[in-house]
This record gives structure tokens, sequence and C-alpha cells, in this order.
């Protein structure tokens, strides 16, 4: 039976190589001469700190497009918000990998409220959709790429 999975992962090979470029675009920065900031890639937890509230925007405009240039979806950042330690402000990042239960049980819905002929059932941090024609799953990664989801999707382990 034809079945493939729905998964929310990210590539931190790629995650830490726009770490790396976005640092190298820091120290590169006329308007970041002299100043103290950094980008820091704990597991998955990202950390960025400046001096000042704009050079944090900054900061985190630079984080995201060098995420764009890697192909990494920005929604896998989710913010954790901002803290204060001494001269610096910080702003913490985390970096979401696999659905969570809540998502699951609505992509789920999602698709049973198209009435397609597709069965789709959660396993762990992924879903598994099974139907008996590949062109009805076909149909459903359509839907779910047409979605406005707040995670970001890929479709592996296509089987016929």
């Amino acid at each position: 039976m034809p079945s493939f999975d729905i998964v929310s992962e990210i590539e931190m090979h790629e995650v830490t190589n726009a770490v790396d470029q976005a640092k190298r675009e820091l120290g590169n920065r006329w308007d970041f001469k002299n100043v103290e900031a950094d980008i820091e890639l704990e597991d998955k937890r990202l950390t960025l700190s400046a001096e000042q509230e704009f050079q944090l925007e900054q900061l985190v405009d630079m984080m995201r497009m060098a995420f764009a240039k890697r192909d990494i979806d920005t929604r896998a950042l989710s913010e954790d918000g901002e803290s204060k330690a001494g001269k610096l402000v910080k702003q913490h990042f985390t970096l979401k990998q696999g659905i969570e239960t809540d998502m699951a049980k609505k992509l789920v819905k999602m698709i049973k409220d198209q009435k397609m002929k597709v069965q789709a059932s959660i396993q762990g941090d992924k879903v598994r959709v099974t139907g008996k024609k590949r062109d009805d799953l076909q149909q459903a990664i359509a839907m779910l790429r047409e979605a406005e989801l707040d995670i970001p999707l890929q479709f592996n382990n296509f089987r016929d």
C-alpha cells in the first residue's frame, strides 16, 4: 500500500554553516566595528547578543538571511525571549525539530476534513499517510503544502 511520512526536520550541519556564515558577515560589517556582538549555537539553542536593541534586530536579520541562503526554513526558529546581562541584550531561539502531538493531531484532522481516500496516523514525531492510490497521496501533499502552518514540513519515505 503506498505511503509517505510527514516530518519536520532541519539539517544541523546546515545550521552550523549558517551560523558560521552570519559570524563572518558580522566581522565584516562596518556598523559592528568595535561593538560587542556575538552569535552562539549550543546544541539546539541559538543565542544572539549585542550592545543595543537595534543592533540585536540587525543581528536577527543577518541570521535569518543566512538561514535563507542555506535553504533552512526560518519557521524552525522559535523565540524564547530576550534577556539583559550587564551591557548586553540577548535574544534566545530554539530550533524546532519533529512534529509535536498537538500539531500532528491538527495535520491528521486537516487530512480527514478534506475527505480524501487516505488515512493518517501519528507515529512518534512524524505522521504516516497511507492510501490505495499514489494520486491520492500526491493530492494530500499538495493540500499540506498550501496550508499555512507555523512549522516547516518535509515529505519523505514515499513508497509505492
